[in-house]
């Protein structure tokens, strides 16, 4: 599986009193890393609303193995998990400098029109982008 890979530095506010990074900065890290692979196919929650549908967040996991530190150079790599439903569903991981895993999480995204009505069944317009966002991340020529 591929995955989309965006790097972020840790700054000197996103540390505690431990000198580590806080943990929910994390959660905000996931929607950088996330946020940059849904705008490659035409999924972020702006241009979601553009088609006319919104993808609130249903579910949040994270799981944390090690600290990040002030200054660390992380990679955040995020890719869409096959669903049969109308949802979309992120996986991201947090690298260390070193390679290792800082952490892993994985967002649930409830697809609604603009008014709240949960969708059952991805509409054409978001099908067709979640479709080519799925052929790139199984390493398919679009």
């Amino acid at each position: 599986m591929t995955w989309d890979e965006t790097t972020i530095t840790v700054r000197f506010n996103e540390v505690d009193a431990y000198q580590v990074a806080w943990h929910g900065h994390y959660v905000g890290w996931l929607e950088i890393g996330r946020m940059a692979l849904a705008r490659r196919f035409g999924l972020d929650p702006f241009q979601l609303v553009e088609l006319g549908f919104l993808g609130p967040v249903v579910q949040l996991d994270l799981k944390y193995l090690r600290p990040a530190r002030c200054n660390d150079s992380l990679t955040i790599r995020t890719t869409l998990e096959p669903c049969e439903t109308a949802q979309l569903i992120f996986n991201s991981e947090i690298i260390a400098p070193d390679g290792s895993r800082l952490a892993s999480g994985r967002t649930v995204h409830a697809l609604t029109d603009l008014d709240g009505t949960l969708q059952f069944r991805l509409p054409e317009p978001v099908a067709e982008r979640v479709v080519a966002l799925q052929r790139w991340a199984r390493g398919e020529a679009s």
